[in-house]
């Protein structure tokens, strides 16, 4: 597998995955925008699951939960330039800017971005700094991210309710965000810091709530999905178990193993002979 990240100032990257298949959880810090140039990219929400291609370009908002599979399409590996968004850009731009804030507006997911002439103006004049044998002066990745907050408020109108908005996860309802979340796999910190919560208060509200450790439930939860999606989905252990919280396939399969009493392979071949 290899990853490429080429020709890039910190705030816009150029990223090529030559793997038929890379898989990356993501909680990023600062928004950013996505636009596919090759390939395919899923990306797996606890509500939604999204499929873009090639042309398509989407915002992913800072602090939300999803699962990426990059994968090759037609032979070509999967290409992107992502645009970050950071908040010391945003502040700025912000700063002299009268906005209607709605202070309730709430959205959790990827926001597909509609085809638009000024979107493919604004990848298509980008294309040129990757083949730069430097790196792109700040000034004018700073510009260019600019120009592309511009767009985003031009072609969405609420989307100043997310790019303004610079509070940090207030405390929430710890049951409700884990029996939303648990399948994404990232730490205890993450966890915790998502429920507006520090890692202590995060152990003693889950203990109390589940009476029982935040990683024993994880598991437990993350295998009966598993489960579910090998015997009612009649999906293959290689297609879930990444999707449901495991960073590999021989960890997958041993837990599966010590919890159910035969591996994810065993069950499915044998859910696959009865259905005969």
């Amino acid at each position: 597998m290899s990853i490429i990240q080429k020709n890039s100032h910190v705030d816009i990257v150029f990223t090529c995955s030559e793997a038929i298949d890379h898989n990356v959880e993501m909680i990023a810090e600062e928004h950013a925008i996505v636009r596919v140039l090759s390939g395919e990219l899923k990306v797996i929400q606890s509500s939604k699951t999204y499929f873009f291609g090639a042309g398509d370009t989407h915002l992913f908002p800072r602090n939300r939960l999803a699962t990426l599979i990059k994968s090759e399409k037609d032979g070509i590996p999967y290409k992107a330039i992502i645009v970050k968004l950071t908040k010391a850009v945003l502040r700025e731009f912000y700063e002299h800017k009268k906005t209607e804030v709605i202070p309730s507006f709430k959205n959790d997911n990827i926001i597909p971005l509609s085809k638009s002439p000024l979107l493919e103006s604004f990848f298509a004049s980008m294309l040129p700094y990757f083949d730069l044998d430097y790196k792109l002066p700040e000034e004018l990745s700073k510009l260019k991210t600019q120009e592309a907050i511009t767009i985003l408020r031009s072609i969405d109108k609420d989307i100043d309710n997310i790019l303004s908005d610079f509070s940090e996860p207030h405390k929430i309802n710890l049951v409700e965000f884990m029996e939303r979340n648990y399948m994404f796999n990232m730490s205890l910190e993450k966890f915790s810091y998502l429920t507006g919560r520090s890692l202590t208060t995060f152990k003693r509200d889950f203990k109390k709530a589940y009476d029982t450790s935040p990683q024993k439930w994880l598991t437990q939860k993350r295998l009966e999905l598993a489960r579910f999606q090998l015997t009612e989905k009649n999906r293959k252990p290689i297609d879930v178990y990444y999707e449901v919280g495991f960073e590999n396939l021989s960890h997958f399969s041993y837990a599966f193993k010590k919890q159910f009493g035969k591996t994810p392979t065993e069950l499915s071949n044998q859910k696959s002979n009865t259905s005969r």
